[in-house]
């Protein structure tokens, strides 16, 4: 069931077009990863879906009915540009984070509790918001956001200011609302994650969405094939090999040229003397297709 549909957004800023026609939606349960360079249009669509700014034309439905402002208290949000209140307590302004959900001030406080426990934040209830690292502090925002357990959730950012400890914190309570059946879209500029954590993908540049599908699908669409070689010695340029790059975990990434094949190459290392522990055709991570398509757009 899809929880958030976008069809035929506008949006222009003065003579600035923002968006340009953008259609796509969310699907219950998933976890989509909304995708662009820096001004490419992520924020004024997010910012369309919050009611903080209205698009010139176009329709979002939400949750099967047409966007309310009402409906957004089923809505989490985890703006990029980060504000708590510096004065105060980190158990009071959770307990009024979650107030704004409608919860009572003792059922916030005790939603607050549970979710600073889960955070590993347990100790800095009564701190005050100014005492926090600035991974902490997110951490505590992302506490706030997610506290309402919202059906749909937009994190923008998440890994911000995170050590790669807390970043797998973050994915866990991702995958824990995936399991759930509660949909995410995840705004971030770390492919990996992107890679590794979604369903699908929604890629917007210049206000145009350029990109759609399963993350599979998009690096079967968009990225040159390519092999990778694990070998005696790092293996030498021959015909159909455009670039030869260190793997991930060791070896070597071959990028193919446009039309070549993996067994053609194949072929062409052995004869060249070769001696191979591995070859095996993939595909170019997301990086790549990202770095493509968007030099595309700009070309």
């Amino acid at each position: 069931m899809s929880v958030l549909a976008f069809s035929d957004l506008h949006k222009s800023y003065g003579d600035f077009p923002a968006l340009r026609g953008v259609s796509f939606d969310v699907q219950e349960g998933e976890v989509l990863g909304l995708l662009g360079p820096n001004g490419a249009g992520k924020t004024t669509l997010i910012r369309c879906l919050m009611d903080i700014v209205r698009p010139d034309s176009g329709a979002i439905t939400l949750f099967d009915r047409p966007h309310h402002r009402d409906l957004l208290d089923r809505v989490g949000y985890l703006p990029e540009e980060r504000g708590l209140y510096t004065k105060h307590r980190v158990i009071d302004v959770l307990t009024y984070f979650g107030s704004l959900k409608g919860f009572s001030r003792a059922e916030a406080r005790t939603r607050g509790t549970r979710w600073l426990e889960r955070v590993g934040l347990a100790e800095t209830a009564t701190w005050k918001i100014s005492r926090l690292s600035k991974g902490m502090s997110q951490k505590v925002q992302i506490a706030a956001t997610l506290m309402a357990e919202p059906e749909l959730c937009v994190l923008d950012e998440p890994f911000s200011g995170l050590d790669p400890v807390n970043v797998r914190l973050v994915q866990e309570l991702i995958n824990e609302r995936k399991a759930r059946r509660l949909a995410t879209i995840l705004s971030t500029h770390q492919m990996n994650l992107v890679e590794a954590m979604c369903d699908r993908i929604a890629l917007i540049n210049k206000g145009r969405l350029m990109v759609y599908g399963t993350v599979r699908e998009v690096r079967s669409r968009y990225s040159r094939a390519e092999v990778i070689v694990e070998a005696a010695a790092a293996p030498l340029h021959i015909a159909g090999v455009d670039e030869i790059q260190p793997a991930d975990g060791g070896g070597w990434r071959l990028r193919l040229s446009p039309g070549a094949a993996p067994r053609d190459v194949l072929a062409g290392l052995v004869a060249a003397g070769a001696r191979l522990d591995r070859f095996e055709p993939t595909l170019a991570p997301l990086e790549d297709v990202f770095i493509h398509v968007v030099q595309q757009g700009e070309s």
